[in-house]
C-alpha cells in the first residue's frame, strides 16, 4: 500500500472503491516544528475524468488498485486524440489530449519505451520513458567569439516542445532530453 509521501504523478490508487490516477501533487511544508507535511494531491477518475481533491499527511495509506503496466507503441494523431497499439496483443486504444497534456511535448513517431497503463481493458495513461531522443526541428546558428561561459539558446521540436540546448547543437541534430525535468542532457 503506498503511502501519500511516496505518490507519483501518473500512478494510479482505489479511492472509495474506485480507480483513480494521480495528476497533480502541491507539498505544503509548515514552519512550526510539530507540524506535519500536507500533499495536497488531485486524483481524476479512470473512466469519468472527474476530480478529486484531497489534502494527506505523508503516512496516510492509499489502496493499491489491480492494473497491468504493457509496452506499447505510439501509432498517429487525429481527431479523436493520440492513438496508441499494445506490442503484445495489437489492441489499439485512444487517448484524449486532455487526458496525456503534460506527456504531449515527449510522443513522437518512432518513440521507445512508451508503457500503457490498463485498468479494466481500457488504457488510461502513458508512462514516458526517462529519456527520449529527438531531432531539433529549429533553432538559431551559433554565434561565432570567444565565451568562458556555457551559452545555450532555444530549441523547438517537431512536437512543439521548446527547450535549452548548449549553442554549438545545429538544427537537424538528435539530442537526448529528461522527461522528468524537460532538460537537455547530451546528443544522441
Amino acid at each position: 500500500m503506498p503511502r501519500a509521501a511516496e505518490l507519483k504523478k501518473g500512478q494510479i490508487v482505489q479511492i472509495n472503491g474506485q480507480p483513480y490516477i494521480v495528476s497533480q501533487i502541491d507539498v505544503k511544508s509548515p514552519s512550526s516544528r510539530s507540524g506535519t507535511t500536507l500533499y495536497k494531491v488531485r486524483f481524476n477518475h479512470v473512466q469519468t475524468k472527474q476530480k478529486l481533491d484531497q489534502s494527506l499527511t505523508g503516512d496516510d495509506m492509499l489502496a493499491p488498485i489491480d492494473f497491468q503496466k504493457r509496452a506499447i507503441q505510439y501509432l498517429y494523431q487525429d481527431v479523436d486524440g493520440y492513438t496508441f497499439m499494445d506490442n503484445e496483443d495489437f489492441a489499439q486504444f485512444t487517448l484524449s489530449a486532455d487526458q496525456i497534456e503534460d506527456q504531449i511535448e515527449y510522443i513522437h513517431d518512432g518513440v521507445a519505451g512508451l508503457y500503457g497503463l490498463i485498468v479494466e481493458g481500457n488504457l488510461v495513461g502513458v508512462e514516458l520513458p526517462a529519456v527520449v531522443e529527438m531531432p531539433i526541428e529549429e533553432t538559431p546558428p551559433a554565434i561565432k567569439g570567444s565565451s568562458a561561459s556555457a551559452r545555450t539558446k532555444t530549441a523547438r521540436f517537431a512536437t512543439g516542445l521548446e527547450i535549452q540546448i548548449p549553442e554549438y547543437l545545429e538544427t537537424g541534430e538528435v539530442v537526448r532530453i529528461n522527461t522528468e525535468s524537460g532538460k537537455f542532457m547530451s546528443r544522441a
